[in-house]
């Protein structure tokens, strides 16, 4: 329906302005909201296009950068399955773009012909809403988008904006100060020294002033990489006075040293000044470290892990679990399995868990600011390592699941995580979460709350430890495994907390009952 209105407005209305694409957008929106499978729908492609119709160009349609995760706020296309030109069907797969949890497949929202690409496969940090390509319907039109060029506002991503403020780099106000040194009282010897020109440079004052006005150009006014920044830091060479290669002008290692040193006089003149000025920068004169830049979904994580540390109050509670009967029957079941299925230690975990929030469902609970939610289902998020960083999968109501299908959906969510295809519902929400690094050996450890959760149970490795028993040695032998709860202290109270895990450990400890 939304594509029907769009192509209505191009053909019907002679210009299309920008009150119509928010027209266009305001009823894809209304059609989100009354769709009840609205979350698996694919929606966000077809709210970002724009219908347009300029003086000097056919009708076509402008593709945005769309939100392809709910708490996407810019992207970077790794690369276009299409070239300019190329004809594409409807859902035939137009570009991937790395969002801030995955990478995902962008689908064309149109039926027509590739007329231009305006960001190039690699740009970083393109924000939501920002023209990436423009398709035609008719073939014949493709010519007449060669030369096009979008607008500065639209087609550069929002970090170019800062590139006009070079301008403030004209040290006219630096340099104005400079008669002020006579004033002051050190100064004035020089003063009748500083009328001649060549005195004037030596004059010490003028030193301070460049330093000052020297971090705000290489901090935030001029676009260059970290590594760039540091080698011209090292060099003494001023950025200012380097011309950059990179997408939209930024300034690259290979730019600086490029650069003959000679370029940035003001820095090398003070033979006093180069010292403190490098001083502070703490970098390897042998360049025995490698810069490594930063993925959306790092990004994400960073940014989510500090708040999570920051705004909730973190408490931590640590029992031991007996796991030598859950062994047992783990390894019954997967030999009657005859190899169609291996359950892991992990199944019975997230199976257990769920058990037990509906038990103690005070657990199954997340601050809302206003009130506190409840959930009646447990959908657990696992916590999975792949080579981008850290996600959590979810398996939805867990608590309705047997052992073989909760196995089952890890299966399939571990590939897709490895693979960077999961959509945004397989990892977006959840109302508990689970950290195994028992696997890899570690014994004990506590975990971050992945917000907006309360919860999250941080597991370590089975390990063989004696505990007191009633026979003639008065001990026996068992595997025991740490396990350890981080609460949200705001919805979870210390004695919640003790409840749940006495719950947990219970159905760990009696597998059987997993099966009630």
């Amino acid at each position: 329906m939304l594509r029907h209105v769009s192509r209505t407005l191009v053909r019907t209305v002679p210009r299309v302005t920008k009150s119509h694409c928010v027209a266009v957008r305001s009823l894809s929106n209304l059609l989100v909201r009354s769709l009840p499978n609205s979350r698996v729908l694919s929606v966000p492609q077809l709210t970002i296009q724009h219908v347009r119709m300029m003086s000097n160009y056919p009708p076509h349609f402008m593709i945005d950068m769309p939100a392809l995760s709910p708490t996407m706020e810019a992207g970077t296309i790794l690369s276009w399955s299409v070239s300019e030109g190329d004809e594409l069907g409807e859902g035939d797969l137009l570009a991937q773009i790395e969002t801030d949890k995955a990478t995902m497949d962008f689908e064309a929202p149109e039926v027509g012909f590739l007329a231009k690409i305006l960001i190039p496969a690699g740009t970083p940090d393109v924000k939501l809403g920002v023209p990436v390509c423009i398709i035609v319907e008719d073939k014949d039109d493709i010519a007449k988008f060669a030369n096009y060029e979008a607008p500065a506002g639209d087609a550069a991503p929002a970090e170019a904006a800062p590139e006009p403020v070079p301008e403030p780099v004209a040290a006219p106000t630096p340099p104005a100060p400079t008669p002020v040194p006579a004033t002051p009282p050190p100064p004035p010897p020089p003063a009748a020294v500083a009328a001649p020109p060549p005195p004037a440079a030596v004059a010490a004052p003028p030193p301070p002033a460049a330093v000052a006005a020297q971090p705000p150009v290489l901090g935030s006014r001029i676009m260059a990489s970290p590594m760039a920044k540091a080698l011209a830091a090292r060099k003494g060479i001023d950025l200012s006075q380097v011309v950059g290669s990179g997408a939209d002008g930024v300034i690259r290692a290979v730019d600086v040293e490029a650069t003959p040193v000679a370029t940035a006089p003001v820095s090398a003149a003070p033979v006093a000044a180069a010292p403190v000025a490098a001083a502070p920068l703490v970098v390897s004169p042998d360049g025995s470290f490698t810069e490594i830049p930063l993925t959306n979904m790092r990004k994400a994580i960073a940014k989510r892990l500090t708040s999570s540390k920051q705004e909730i109050p973190h408490y931590y509670l640590t029992i031991e679990v007996v796991l030598d009967d859950l062994l047992s029957v783990r390894s019954q079941l997967n030999k009657e399995g005859a190899g169609n299925f291996k359950l892991s230690v992990t199944d019975f975990l997230i199976k257990a868990s769920s058990k037990a929030l509906l038990d103690v469902p005070a657990a199954n609970s997340q601050w809302a600011d206003t009130c506190i939610k409840q959930f009646h289902n447990a959908d657990i998020s696992v916590a999975v390592a792949t080579d981008n960083g850290l996600i959590t999968p979810i398996v939805y109501t867990a608590n309705n699941k047997g052992l073989k299908q909760i196995n089952s959906d890890m299966s399939e969510l571990k590939s897709k995580a490895a693979e960077g295809k999961l959509k945004p519902h397989e990892f977006q929400g959840g109302t508990f979460t689970i950290s195994n690094l028992g696997m890899m050996g570690i014994q004990h450890f506590t975990a971050v709350i992945n917000p907006p959760q309360s919860c999250i149970l941080a597991v370590g490795a089975p390990q063989k430890k004696m505990v007191p028993a009633d026979n003639e040695k008065g001990f026996e032998i068992k595997t025991v495994m740490n396990v350890s709860l981080s609460c949200d202290h705001r919805v979870v109270d210390g004695a919640v907390g003790s409840q749940w895990l006495d719950s947990f450990k219970g159905y760990l400890e009696k597998p059987l009952n997993l099966l009630l």
